[in-house]
């Protein structure tokens, strides 16, 4: 019984030294961890209203008033503050969020599985539609830069590149006399 005692530590030991070895495996990578699916929450009309129409009206605010004038309401608290450009993060600094924000936005129009209003598809593979979206990017781009520099004359450029980004895409899909011939 002696010898069993002995024994039975020693197979451990050996046992503990061999399975690590065992489970190690050379050269393979880490398992990569899941990936959620991209999925699309909101229609086109949807997301223009919620995230482009504000940001966009934020940028055009600061080619003819100066964001740094904004004050906040007295009494209210800033953080609570339903206009951008009175809040937390207002002023010219609203301006550069807002600009990023049509910047990024310009991923979300490329989602597929996207709707127009009208149930229609998005007109991903229309070539006018990554045209358009990049102008949209460039627009951006070029709004955070001139809210970075706090001038309004290059606001009122980067605002130009804006609106037309912006009509491009609406003349050829969203101007139209009804809903059911939208994104066509």
């Amino acid at each position: 019984m002696h010898r069993i005692v002995i024994t039975l530590p020693a197979m451990l030991v050996a046992l503990s030294l061999y399975l690590p070895a065992q489970t190690a495996s050379k050269g393979a990578p880490p398992p990569k961890p899941a990936t959620p699916a991209i999925q699309v929450q909101s229609n086109l009309n949807q997301l223009m209203r919620g995230v482009l129409y504000p940001a966009s009206n934020v940028v055009f605010f600061a080619q003819s008033d100066n964001p740094a004038d904004v004050k906040y309401v007295p009494g209210q608290d800033p953080s609570m503050a339903t206009d951008p450009l009175a809040s937390t993060f207002g002023g010219w600094q609203a301006v550069e969020n807002a600009a990023l924000a049509l910047t990024e936005s310009t991923n979300l129009l490329l989602i597929p599985g996207r709707t127009c209003a009208n149930g229609v598809p998005v007109p991903m593979d229309n070539p006018d539609w990554p045209k358009f979206v990049q102008d949209l990017r460039n627009a951006g781009v070029r709004a955070y830069q001139a809210a970075q520099s706090k001038n309004q004359d290059k606001m009122v450029e980067a605002s130009d590149a804006l609106s037309a980004a912006c009509a491009g895409c609406h003349r050829k899909w969203r101007e139209k006399p009804r809903l059911a011939d939208r994104c066509k």
